[in-house]
């Protein structure tokens, strides 16, 4: 199969999915693949909930509205370009064996994307917390180019059997990764947090889009903000009022529980801290905060915040900001709709599959 014929493929894919922002009705004039698989589909996005209270409906459909947006054409020859003259039309296909994260829904499109867009042979060890949607999705992706039904597969078992391999996990899986898949190829991939610096002069707006990079999928991504660096001194009243919005949030019992258990430990312990109902914000030098709380750090000097951010650049997965003063940041509301170029832990992948 041809690079040409694989991305035509992905880019079908794509307006497949992005018939799923919400729910639709069918009609006559629905194409063939659509009727095919939309309930289906549609059913494992409505009833994941039931098997990880953690993946809403409305998490999932994010999810998948932003593959579909990142699988526009457009999009697609855009990030292919940078590499086209390294496709090799007579590589032989490796086996690439990815052991995927379940933090929030289809955490492991991309690299799938990355493998069998590069010509490899993909073989996926699911999350317990995400088993069917990958599967879901590939089992389109076939029926649109069945050449790859034997690109394709799904494991419980070890990856010994790989050429290569990409793992993500947290700093302490890392370990374990490095331990057992060392002497492969490999991407080994460890926890990192989305990072945002406020320099005072944010609207409400920037503020409220800065909730959704703290509030969409509970906070769970390694794309979430966790982490705020305000200047000296800094009130929070704005920022409540402009993330309120989110305030249901605390209706969902996961969510609760751990804001109840923390907001516990900080009362018992006389922890100084601040708290809304629904969020906490705790002064704390560390960048992974839990579900329900967020750390801040004060600065004063922007040079010395950019050395800082530099020097912990292996705990920071994105970066948001308004102030171009401040290195390498987007847009507030942008953490969760990363193009394809944006790779985790800034290791370049298509370039890594395409080079073993």
């Amino acid at each position: 199969m041809d690079l040409n014929k694989r991305i035509k493929t992905f880019i079908s894919l794509g307006e497949f999915l992005s018939f799923f922002k919400k729910d639709v009705e069918l009609n006559d004039n629905s194409n063939v693949l659509l009727k095919k698989h939309y309930n289906s589909f549609n059913n494992i996005v409505k009833t994941s909930y039931t098997k990880n209270a953690w993946f809403t409906e409305e998490n999932i459909r994010n999810a998948i509205t932003s593959i579909s947006e990142s699988l526009k054409e457009e999009n697609i020859k855009k990030w292919i370009k940078t590499y086209i003259k390294k496709f090799n039309i007579n590589k032989i296909s490796k086996r690439v064996g990815v052991v995927m994260a379940g933090n929030i829904p289809v955490v492991g499109f991309h690299d799938f994307l990355c493998v069998l867009i590069s010509g490899n042979i993909f073989a996926g060890k699911l999350s317990s917390q995400d088993p069917e949607l990958l599967p879901a999705i590939a089992k389109v992706l076939i029926d649109i180019e069945p050449e790859f039904k034997d690109k394709i597969e799904f494991t419980d078992k070890e990856l010994k059997d790989s050429d290569v391999i990409i793992a993500t996990g947290s700093d302490n899986t890392s370990r374990y990764f490095v331990y057992y898949f060392g002497k492969y190829p490999n991407i080994i991939r460890k926890n990192r947090n989305g990072v945002a610096v406020i320099s005072g002069n944010e609207t409400q707006d920037e503020l409220r889009m800065l909730g959704e990079d703290i509030f969409t999928y509970f906070g769970l991504g390694c794309r979430n903000v966790s982490k705020l660096f305000v200047p000296k001194p800094y009130s929070f009243d704005k920022f409540f009022e402009a993330v309120k919005n989110h305030k249901n949030i605390i209706k969902h019992y996961k969510y609760s529980n751990n804001y109840d258990y923390y907001k516990s430990i900080y009362l018992i312990n006389k922890t100084v801290h601040l708290d809304n109902g629904f969020l906490m914000l705790k002064e704390d030098e560390g960048f992974s905060s839990p579900i329900s709380v967020i750390y801040y750090e004060y600065y004063d000097n922007k040079n010395e915040l950019n050395n800082l951010l530099n020097s912990n650049a292996d705990k920071i997965q994105c970066l948001i900001s308004n102030d171009k003063e401040i290195n390498s940041c987007i847009s507030f509301g942008k953490s969760q709709s990363p193009q394809l170029w944006d790779y985790a832990d800034g290791i370049d992948t298509m370039e890594f599959l395409l080079g073993v």
